[in-house]
């Protein structure tokens, strides 16, 4: 898939379909993680896969929208710092699981604590986000359309709301 039409037809993908993700697949999507660019290539993250079902339980009850991590066939925590380069390893595997019509979602914490808890993380480690993933419940063709068309569909600010010349 051309990478602006992933980028403009990506949407949250909530509802998934019992469909498994194929090993290959899921290794490709945190590999795609492992390869994002980080500040003096510290890479500092890790994953954690949520494939116990007594850790995926206390890990959706501490997200804002617990039916994500429910229904997912893939969750994957990163842990580390929040930011741009923890941003950057998270769009990389969102994109890379849409090129493969996998959808995803990424999750808020509402409880912090519980979800560093669910995870056996140890002190001073922090969570910096949770992924959801799965192929999605309703169908969705993202070659149906131009990126253009997908952009200009998007519940987006327009570009000249935001850009300026200073």
């Amino acid at each position: 898939m051309d990478t602006f039409l992933a980028i403009a037809s990506r949407r949250e993908t909530r509802d998934y379909s019992a469909r498994p993700i194929p090993d290959e697949i899921v290794r490709r999507i945190l590999d795609a993680g492992r390869l994002a660019g980080s500040a003096k290539n510290r890479q500092p993250w890790r994953f954690l896969l949520g494939e116990d079902d007594s850790a995926r339980a206390r890990l959706a009850e501490a997200v804002f929208e617990p039916t994500n991590v429910q229904g997912a066939r893939l969750v994957v925590a990163i842990v580390g710092r929040s930011g741009l380069d923890t941003g950057r390893c998270a769009q990389n595997m969102l994109l890379t699981a849409w090129d493969a019509g996998v959808g995803s979602c990424p999750n808020g914490q509402r409880d912090p604590e519980a979800a560093r808890a669910a995870l056996g993380l140890a002190d001073g480690e922090e969570l910096a986000i949770v992924l959801t993933f799965g192929y999605p419940a309703h169908e969705r063709h993202p070659e149906r359309r131009t990126a253009e068309e997908w952009s200009a569909g998007a519940d987006r600010k327009l570009l000249d709301e935001l850009v300026s010349s200073v």
